[in-house]
């Protein structure tokens, strides 16, 4: 079915990123994922311009720029395998995180076609003024400031012209990459890559929804209600739709701009330890966070206030996820080996983990950091260490949990550029008490034993109907127990071949000890002088016993 589809539907983009992934030094992967046609078209045509410097380069960086030329689709997953730190080492990261979404902007005239479409109306009757060049230009969206006709200052984001069908082409494209990596590569599985693609189309299907955004943005600004200290810019809905939204123009100082912050009198201390608690409280309190609070996203307005704009990737940990996570980092923060490995141990959710040895890696890093003040404790190094060992041990986190770490080590970074002196670990041990106490409080407690006792009396008051629903069911010979073992199956298919194996060879010697009498009596048709159905007989046998060795021999019975 795939390659049907590839080939009716894709087989120009298919060409093209074939020849970039050969230009980048990567034929072997076209070829291994069954691609040999695009990529005998893709070597025809490419340029053999800079391939001696491109082959010098690591292979990281060839991968990234690889990413970067193929286009939107694969920049937003370069973008998402660099919250994968529990699989990819530290200079793999590095370069993921450099993965940038500016790209050229498109035309001021095709975007104004695309809103025109997307409000249904002139431009005119909904803006006073739309400012021709662009305040970004990403790889879905591009974004220009305008005003109201009620002078109020506003941003259009709106979706790239085209975008939504480039992007669907490619995601198919890397399913089929996905799924055939993982039938080829069973070692690969442990990963979960088509898993993982699955994941990733969802969250770039959900981004290039521009409503979404704005809803998500809703959400968090809800949670904080009455904190005055996060701005999220007001959504003007009569101008949102999945292709383009409006929003509230931020006019503040990006964090980036360290003078700019002192010329204002920030205090940039402040900024770093109420950013790291606003998020945090996103996180372990609410569930509901802001995915990718990179420097671009973060301003300091004049009052004091931190905006966070661009709402497109978010995360969301269930109450059950929040629980292991607050059980995870208060183990890091409390020096709790025990706690630690039992955590990691129900998040990897692998039978063949070697968990004594695991335990005591565990054990021993966490050792490291005993007695240390938690004034030089780094939180942030200890969660690369802690994904480092997880590679060691070659597994791998839920994505949730993986973009979550990526989001913490992007917080301490963007704390420690504002103040060299900030700790994550102590901005973070305060929500950590909370959550615990939240999660084995009496009050907690008691509603848990509530549930287990409703869920007890409901199981016992339904047991006797149950039972007796069983024994009738038996007593009438229509209950019926069915018992699977994968190892007792293979047994059985082991068996069943060597019957037929044996039941061949007594077919075979029956016909040489048959055509052996027929030899022996005269009379009846004969052949080269000899009786015709006793050297039939015996022609059959030889056939059908060099069938029987040959089909031993390609079993593997033969070695």
């Amino acid at each position: 079915m795939w390659d049907t589809l590839i080939v009716t539907h894709d087989t120009g983009r298919l060409h093209a990123l074939a020849a970039i992934l050969i230009r980048y030094g990567f034929g072997d992967v076209v070829r291994r994922i069954g691609l040999g046609r695009a990529l005998a078209r893709a070597g025809r045509v490419l340029p053999l311009a800079h391939l001696q410097e491109l082959a010098e380069l690591p292979t990281p960086v060839r991968v990234r720029r690889a990413l970067e030329d193929m286009g939107p689709c694969f920049v937003k997953l370069g973008q998402v395998l660099a919250t994968r730190v529990d699989l990819f080492a530290p200079e793999w990261i590095a370069e993921f995180s450099r993965l940038q979404n500016a790209v050229p902007a498109v035309p001021f005239e095709a975007l104004c076609v695309e809103m025109r479409e997307a409000l249904g109306t002139n431009l005119e009757d909904a803006f006073l003024s739309i400012e021709p060049v662009p305040l970004a230009a990403a790889s879905i969206a591009q974004v220009h400031r305008a005003r109201l006709h009620d002078g109020r200052q506003v941003v259009i984001k709106v979706r790239r012209p085209g975008i939504r069908r480039l992007v669907e082409a490619d995601l198919r494209l890397l399913q089929y990459a996905a799924d055939r990596l993982e039938a080829k590569y069973p070692d690969l599985r442990r990963f979960h890559p088509a898993g993982m693609v699955r994941q990733f189309k969802a969250s770039l299907t959900r981004e290039l929804d521009l409503a979404a955004e704005c809803r998500h943005a809703e959400r968090i600004a809800a949670s904080f209600a009455r904190d005055r200290r996060l701005f999220v810019p007001a959504v003007y809905w009569p101008y949102t739709n999945e292709r383009m939204n409006v929003q509230d123009f931020v006019d503040g100082v990006p964090v980036t701009d360290l003078a700019a912050l002192e010329a204002a009198g920030v205090d940039r201390r402040h900024v770093a330890r109420t950013g790291a608690q606003l998020v945090l409280k996103m996180m372990l309190e609410d569930g509901f966070f802001h995915a990718d609070p990179h420097p671009g996203n973060v301003f300091v307005l004049g009052d004091g206030r931190i905006a966070v704009i661009d709402f497109g990737m978010v995360g969301h940990l269930s109450q059950v996820r929040r629980g292991e996570v607050v059980m995870l980092l208060s183990g890091l923060v409390e020096r709790d080996p025990e706690r630690v490995t039992e955590v990691l141990l129900d998040w990897t959710g692998r039978p063949d983990v070697d968990e004594a040895q695991l335990a005591i890696d565990i054990d021993a890093f966490v050792d490291r950091y005993h007695g240390l003040p938690l004034a030089e404790l780094d939180l942030a190094r200890m969660l690369l260490e802690v994904t480092a060992l997880l590679r060691s041990h070659r597994l791998a986190l839920p994505a949730d949990l993986a973009l979550l770490i990526k989001v913490c080590l992007t917080l301490d970074g963007l704390g420690r550029s504002l103040d060299p002196a900030f700790d994550m670990a102590q901005q973070a041990r305060p929500f950590l008490r909370r959550a615990m106490a939240a999660q084995y409080g009496p009050r907690a407690i008691a509603r848990r034993s509530a549930r287990t006792m409703t869920d007890t009396l409901s199981l016992l008051a339904t047991l006797p109907r149950d039972m007796r629903r069983m024994l009738r069911a038996m007593r009438s010979g229509g209950g019926r127990f069915h018992l699977q073992v994968d190892e007792l199956r293979d047994l059985n298919r082991q068996f069943s071949h060597s019957a037929n194996r044996l039941s061949g060879a007594l077919v075979i010697a029956a016909l040489i000890v048959g055509s052996s009498i027929t030899m022996t009596v005269g009379g009846g048709p004969t052949l080269l002088g000899l009786p015709f159905f006793g050297l039939l007989g015996f022609v059959g046998a030889s056939l059908a016993g060099i069938w029987l060795l040959w089909s031993i021999f390609r079993s593997g019975g033969g070695r």
